[in-house]
């Protein structure tokens, strides 16, 4: 499968979908359903009210969530798709032990993208032998299939935003 990512594209979205806060808030929803907007501070206590209102806005900006009348933020059918992508990854990584025999879910879903990037580019096409190896990396292809695929069904997420003009 081609990767049509140029490095800036894979940069973006490696950001994105590894962010701390992103990755708690997919991850909490997939797990036990919509968080009333005003619960949000109660059900992710470990997140500021910075990095809550930045992951449910980028959330709601990138099409993962959505606000459901009664029950508060939900996933969208692409935000589903990406929990079950976080959750592929993530057992790819607990069976490897990495970054650690034990850590934290998205510093494993970190971990794992941050091993994907360089085999999406467009530029560093290359960079895929290892993730079909015989090695631990192997298993990657998997992973990998499925980053790319949710990537082409979600674009806007490796789209990199436009530079304000300066005024």
């Amino acid at each position: 499968m081609s990767t049509p990512f140029t490095p800036a594209e894979v940069r973006h979205a490696v950001e994105l979908l590894a962010s701390r806060s992103l990755i708690r808030l997919v991850t909490e929803i997939d797990d036990n359903g919509a968080i009333p907007p005003r619960r949000l501070a109660g059900t992710l206590p470990d997140l500021s009210t910075h990095q809550l209102r930045s992951a449910s806005d980028t959330a709601r900006a990138h099409g993962l969530v959505r606000i459901a009348p009664g029950s508060g933020l939900e996933l969208s059918e692409a935000g589903a798709e990406l929990a079950d992508l976080y959750d592929a990854m993530a057992r790819w990584a607990r069976r490897h032990a990495v970054p650690a025999p034990v850590c934290e879910f998205s510093r494993r879903i970190r971990h794992v993208l941050d091993l994907l990037a360089p085999s999406l580019s467009t530029e560093r096409a290359d960079a895929l032998s290892p993730l079909t190896g015989d090695g631990a990396e192997a298993g990657l292809a998997r992973p990998r299939t499925l980053l790319i695929q949710w990537l082409a069904d979600n674009p806007q997420v490796a789209r990199v935003p436009e530079p304000e003009p300066v005024a």
